[in-house]
This record gives C-alpha cells, structure tokens and sequence, in this order.
C-alpha cells in the first residue's frame, strides 16, 4: 500500500489466538519513541492492550530508547495510549466484558508518516486448536509442494 510501511508485527499473536475483529488505533508517543520506531526498535512479542478509565493503554510493548536523544530519551516499556473514537472503545469493552476476549497489538506500522497499531480482538487458543493449525499449515505446504512438482 502507498504510505503504509510495517515496522513490526507481533508474530505469535495469531498462533496464540484467534483474532476475531481488527481495529486500527493511534498511538502518543515521545519524539524519541517515533526515532526508534521508525529506526524499527520495537518489539510486540508480550504486548497487550487494556482498558482503564474509558482509555486504552498499550502495555509491555517494547520500544527501544533512542540512543541520540538528549536526556536519556524515554522508558522503554512505559503505558502508552491508543486513540480510539469514544463509541469504539465503548463497544470493544463491551465484548471484553462479555465475551472474555482479549485486545493484542497485531502490527505497528506509519500510514502518511503517522504512527498506528493494528488490534486484534481475539480469543485465547488452547493447545489442541494451535497442533490443529499446525497440521493444517502442514498439509497446505504439503499440497503446494505436489502441485509444483506435477507442474
């Protein structure tokens, strides 16, 4: 996509859960955070998101502190807020409340020089749906292989 360009993507984040829902969020960040970011120092493995006084926080992402910036430059993983359209963030804790779902940072990416996150509204996957993916994944590769080799 013209003006999208991905810095990190949370990879187990789909192996972990199945995502039911995405939502696209702006995120505050110091100018020593979007340094890095666009440095690509950020790491999504443990993030999530959680929904404290009507906001939402990205929590555990690591952003790495930028090594030119005056004063130290930030904490690496300090609470970061996401902006959302009041109705959004309404509804999604609605379906968290109710459903046990859970919001995990899919992907932080700069749209028109503008930092964003991808959420994932997702459920938690238990060991045997994650063997099942597996072998399904397994079986495609498997299947894609005997169509290129008959080709």
């Amino acid at each position: 996509m013209a003006g999208h360009k991905v810095v990190a993507t949370n990879r187990k984040a789909r192996y972990n859960y199945e995502i039911l829902d995405t939502f696209e969020a702006g995120v505050v960040l110091l100018g020593s955070e979007v340094k890095s970011l666009r440095a690509a120092q950020v790491q999504l493995k443990d993030a999530y998101a959680t929904i404290r006084d009507g906001e939402i926080w990205l929590e555990n992402a690591h952003i790495a502190p930028y090594i030119f910036a005056e004063g130290g430059g930030h904490e690496p993983e300090r609470p970061r807020k996401l902006l959302l359209h009041r109705r959004e963030i309404d509804r999604l804790f609605g379906r968290m409340r109710e459903e046990g779902l859970t919001l995990v940072p899919l992907q932080i990416y700069f749209k028109n020089g503008i930092a964003k996150i991808e959420l994932g509204l997702g459920k938690g996957k238990k060991t045997h749906d994650k063997r099942r993916d597996i072998v399904k994944k397994q079986q495609k590769r498997e299947m894609e292989r005997a169509k290129s080799l008959r080709r």
